[in-house]
């Protein structure tokens, strides 16, 4: 029978993936990534729009023309939706009276903006597979109604798909969870907070047979309405007498993308600083935010979820004692406070094992799997107990393959040399949780030798492959001569003892301060001598097209970096890497205009 995708259509983020060799994959796309952003960028009328990341790059440049969190609109008439005057796009209700977005004197319906979407991931499982594939199952929040449902299954025909499925996004992660519980009789919370949608469910799992006993949620509450509300209290902070809907577009998107940001550092760090160049005119905007001060914003948004869940535990006839996981997904549930709040309501620690951005997608292919014939029983998938990856200049732990990762699995990146002249770069194979190399448990290492060249002129493409078997391939390729390497390492990506990952994953936890300052001080360190190295190539050149007051500004940036380099503060350091590439934008300029003339005057056109 033909594949049949599983497909997450998701309101920030959107996956694909299909069942190969009886194993439920997600696809990446051209990049290596498996996670599309649910975003589609309008160009100039007539131009095809542009989905996924390089749509939300135009987000701060374009607002008005980027269509994000379609997800929230998509079924729904005016009226029916509160979002429709905070979204950074116009959203106007169409002659049948749905909303939809005009563009270039056309109205998109949510429905045909969703379809670019599923397009785009239809268009990568095709890359990937080297095969057309036509059927599909989608995921949707359990609280859809019956509108929301069908224009889901609208989108998928129009972007090509057989709609074989609508499935429950709770059911999808109960699919995924349930399949090391299959030989025992159980009953599990699925809590899903995504980035527009909120979802509880209580299911039974017993012998591979998934029950909804009950299920609430809201369609209108998620990480979107976290963002949202960081980014009124950034503008208050900034314009103390101006609100967020009343500032101009671009503001509102630059200190909504701040917002994102700091949420996402602020679950990992106490503080995060949101730094704006220019926000008020000539004027930059810094803000210290304290974990405290977003808890504060977010938890009577996060309080929402308690009498939902409470409802959906009293519609299955059960108290909290009488579950065996409370299980979170959905990007939101890396917040701190979430956690929190569910292990308040359901009286546990919280399951996290579940990758938070991957489980819905991962339970939809093994439900398409099933569909198709290619999975005939469900069986139990190993996944890597820690994350695997390699060391980068400075001393860093690069992530390649995160932990949990469900196997088989294949990911990669591409790296550069660092330094001119280099003629060999060192794959050292790590294993571990912690951010800098020295920490992490070394596999094994190769060198990968190249034609010696510039800094950044080589190009070695590095890819982990982990099979079913736990057998771990690491491929290095020169892509200039196709020259390849292999190091494969028997059994080490997952076979590791129990006491081992738990004192890496503890040792990560109590250090991840530390861990986190020390690899930002590195970045910024390395950041700071690639800018001197760079200043020092680029004066000569410009010769004295540089007014006085200029180089005076980009010398006396230049020596606080080097002021800041002998220190141990980390924010003097950052400030000053950020002085000096204001102080020598003008600098760039006259390189990029002189570049221009000399190759215009080559080719004879000057």
């Amino acid at each position: 029978m033909s594949d049949i995708a599983g497909i997450d259509l998701g309101t920030t983020q959107s996956l694909i993936g299909v069942v190969e060799a009886g194993f439920p994959i997600l696809l990446a796309d051209e990049s290596g990534s498996r996670l599309t952003p649910s975003a589609v960028y309008f160009g100039p009328e007539g131009a095809e729009p542009v989905v996924g990341r390089n749509a939300l790059r135009r987000r701060l440049a374009e607002p008005s023309r980027t269509v994000v969190s379609i997800k929230r609109l998509i079924g729904r008439r005016a009226g029916e939706s509160e979002e429709t005057n905070e979204m950074p796009y116009p959203v106007r209700p169409g002659a049948d009276g749905r909303l939809g977005v005009p563009m270039d004197g056309r109205q998109w319906s949510p429905v045909e903006i969703s379809a670019e979407i599923l397009r785009h991931l239809k268009a990568v499982a095709e890359r990937a597979l080297e095969r057309p594939v036509t059927r599909a199952v989608i995921t949707v929040p359990a609280y859809f109604n019956d509108a929301q449902r069908q224009a889901t299954r609208q989108a998928g025909a129009l972007a090509g798909f057989t709609v074989e499925r609508i499935l429950n996004e709770p059911t999808a992660a109960a699919l995924a969870f349930g399949l090391d519980k299959l030989a025992s009789q159980s009953k599990i919370a699925i809590y899903d907070l995504g980035g527009g949608t909120f979802d509880i469910s209580i299911l039974e799992l017993n012998e591979g047979v998934f029950q909804v006993l009950a299920t609430h949620g809201d369609t209108r509450l998620g990480g979107d309405d976290l963002d949202r509300t960081l980014a009124g209290w950034l503008a208050r902070q900034a314009f103390p007498e101006t609100a967020l809907g009343q500032l101009p577009l671009e503001t509102q998107v630059r200190l909504h993308e701040a917002a994102i940001q700091a949420k996402h550092a602020l679950s990992f760090a106490e503080t995060t600083e949101v730094q704006l160049p220019f926000l008020k005119g000539t004027e930059s905007f810094v803000q210290t935010v304290t974990r405290t001060e977003f808890e504060a914003l977010a938890r009577p948004i996060v309080d929402r979820t308690r009498a939902l869940c409470r409802q959906a535990l009293a519609d299955a006839g059960l108290f909290p004692s009488d579950l065996s996981a409370a299980v979170l997904v959905g990007g939101s549930t890396r917040i701190p406070l979430v956690r929190r709040t569910a292990q308040e309501i359901f009286g546990r620690e919280p399951d996290t094992s579940q990758h938070p951005d991957e489980t819905v997608a991962l339970g939809a292919v093994i439900q398409a799997g099933i569909l198709a014939g290619a999975m005939r029983q469900v069986v139990l998938l190993d996944v890597t107990p820690l994350s695997l990856g390699m060391e980068t200049f400075g001393g860093l732990m690069n992530v390649i393959l995160p932990r949990n990762t469900t196997i088989p699995a294949r990911a990669g990146e591409m790296f550069t040399n660092a330094v001119a002249g280099q003629n060999s770069m060192r794959i050292r194979v790590l294993q571990g949780e912690r951010e800098m190399a020295r920490d992490n448990w070394e596999l094994g290492q190769f060198e990968v030798e190249f034609e010696p060249g510039p800094k950044a002129s080589a190009r070695v493409g590095v890819q982990f492959e982990i099979d079913a078997d736990g057998i771990l391939k690491v491929l290095a390729r020169d892509t200039k001569t196709n020259t390849d390497r292999i190091l494969e390492i028997t059994h080490a990506a997952v076979d590791v003892e129990d006491a081992r990952v738990e004192r890496m994953i503890a040792e990560s936890v109590d250090h991840a301060f530390e861990d986190m300052t020390e690899r930002q001080r590195t970045e910024a360190n390395l950041k700071a001598q690639e800018l001197l190295a760079a200043l020092d190539a680029a004066l000569p050149q410009a010769g004295d097209a540089l007014d006085g007051a200029t180089r005076q500004e980009i010398d006396a940036a230049a020596a606080e970096v080097r002021a800041a380099l002998t220190g141990l503060e980390l924010a003097r350091l950052k400030s000053a890497n950020q002085r000096l590439d204001l102080a020598t934008e003008s600098l760039a300029a006259i390189l990029v205009e002189r570049a221009m003339e000399a190759a215009l005057s080559r080719r004879g056109v000057l």
